[in-house]
């Protein structure tokens, strides 16, 4: 039997049991030539996906009501109608929240067989890194003796991009929550940790940063943002990835005039500021990405962390507590 998780209600919120449905059917088959039948393996579980959920990302067409949730996944191939793919290869699909999917053979690709565990094509080696990647080389450019300041900076994006600017020579400011989120970014080489939770925060932020910040990778927005605007140089550069403080319908609303400010702070400082989606990317780039990153996660100079989690049925709870920060690392569910 397959079962999928199918989108009832739009969120208004965070995502619950009211507006997820588990839906359980019979197991689909292959019905034309160059087909493949999939199973999941490992689901990608990412912050973009409650855009699509609550229809309020407009690059990307909605989930539908009574539609399975969209979703990045490592799948294995169970049976095939194409000469490109035999059961038991590894490939990653869109096959969103369900245990079995059927696909043309021209929209999976394969699993690189490089040795690192397949999860990688998913996190450090998949849409995130890449993203990642897109926003330092594209845009970002961060230079030695810049400062560079990333939010979010345990999660799948918010690590590389950190770990990127490292290797290009800049200093690298991390802002992650809580205390061991902290000790794992320093682990990781950043030069400055800090907790946004704390009531210090932006006095911290500034001490970080006596000299200004060069460049600031957004994915979260609210008062990390409030935050860092002030402490932009002339000429820096604001990769745009997300909002996910937004996310969850609950935050204070942004204090009067803050759009002013910022657009003013924008011209005043003749800023860049550029929003990222990845899928508008040539395929030289993903080529090129994938060349450096897989070198540089088996030398040691990228490290990754996965929040490998099981339980398939529990996937929005799982999801939730992810948005809420409460994971480390890229979150994966085991299927």
């Amino acid at each position: 039997m397959n079962e999928q998780f199918v989108l009832r209600q739009r969120p208004v919120g965070l995502p619950s049991r009211d507006h997820l449905e588990l839906v359980r059917s019979a197991r689909p088959e292959l019905t034309v030539q160059d087909e493949l039948l999939l199973r999941t393996r490992y689901l990608s579980l990412d912050p973009y996906m409650y855009g699509r959920m609550a229809a309020t990302q407009a690059y990307a067409a909605p989930v539908e009501l009574g539609e399975v949730i969209v979703g990045e996944a490592v799948s294995e191939v169970l049976e095939s109608s194409s000469g490109l793919y035999s059961p038991g290869d590894l490939v990653t699909s869109r096959a969103g929240w369900q245990r079995y999917s059927v696909a043309p053979a021209n929209t999976v690709n394969r699993v690189p067989d490089n040795g690192l565990s397949p999860t990688t094509a998913l996190g450090v080696l998949g849409m995130p890194g890449f993203t990642a990647y897109a926003a330092m080389t594209a845009f970002g450019r961060p230079t030695a003796g810049e400062t560079v300041a990333v939010a979010a900076a345990t999660g799948p994006v918010g690590s590389m991009a950190g770990q990127l600017a490292r290797l290009a020579g800049a200093r690298v400011i991390g802002v992650a929550g809580g205390e061991q989120k902290r000790n794992l970014l320093l682990e990781w080489g950043f030069d400055v940790a800090l907790d946004h939770r704390s009531p210090y925060f932006s006095a911290r932020l500034q001490a970080a940063a006596p000299e200004g910040i060069d460049v600031y990778l957004e994915s979260v927005g609210g008062a990390v943002w409030q935050a860092v605007l002030p402490l932009l140089n002339a000429h820096a550069r604001v990769p745009v990835i997300g909002l996910v403080s937004n996310y969850n319908g609950t935050s204070e609303p942004a204090p009067a005039g803050l759009g002013e400010r910022i657009m003013r702070t924008v011209l005043q400082k003749r800023l860049s500021l550029q929003g990222f989606v990845v899928g508008e990317f040539p395929p030289e780039l993903w080529q090129r990405f994938h060349a450096e990153l897989t070198g540089w996660v088996k030398d040691g100079s990228i490290r990754y962390q996965e929040h490998l989690l099981d339980d398939f049925t529990r996937a929005p709870e799982i999801f939730v507590d992810m948005l809420r920060g409460n994971n480390l690392g890229k979150t994966i569910v085991r299927v």
